[in-house]
């Protein structure tokens, strides 16, 4: 914040830590955020000297309550679609560092000021309404989640 206070709204570069959780059943939870009311995954900013994937697991019990057991890379996007432009008006560009957590535990808690509600979503029935900078992660685990569906089906048969 006090970068912002000698920059205002100019872009800036910004490294997100963020999860992609996933239950047992393996729909994927996601927050409505209070910001846009768009729908996304759990992260936020890496802080000065912080390790990217213990910020990823500090955002997420702040936002959900939920304690991160373990933690794999799923992928860093960055790009045009992850440049974003937050309802205050400031702007940035994410270097995103995505991590899937499928073992986990704690009691679904919403924070307050950034999380209006939380839901989880089957792989083919997510939200229309996606924060955009989610778009790109979301689409590759959406992608996977039916590849491994299908390659499920094709075993049964």
């Amino acid at each position: 914040m006090s970068l912002r206070a000698v920059v205002g709204h100019r872009p800036l570069l910004q490294v997100g830590a963020s999860v992609i959780l996933e239950d047992a059943q393996g729909r994927v939870l996601l927050q409505k955020r209070r910001d846009n009311g768009c729908w996304g995954y759990h992260g936020g900013s890496v802080e000065l000297d912080e390790i990217v994937e213990e910020a990823a697991a500090r955002e997420l019990f702040e936002e959900t309550g939920i304690v991160a057991e373990s933690l794999q890379l799923f992928g860093l996007f960055s790009g045009p679609q992850l440049h974003h432009k937050y309802p205050n008006g400031d702007e940035v560009s994410n270097v995103d560092a995505v991590y899937l957590c499928r073992q986990w535990h704690g009691t679904l808690r919403p924070q307050q000021e950034e999380v209006e509600e939380l839901a989880f979503f089957a792989a083919d029935a997510l939200p229309d309404s996606i924060t955009p900078p989610n778009i790109p992660a979301l689409q590759k685990w959406q992608r996977l989640k039916l590849n491994e569906q299908e390659s499920n089906q094709h075993e049964e048969s």
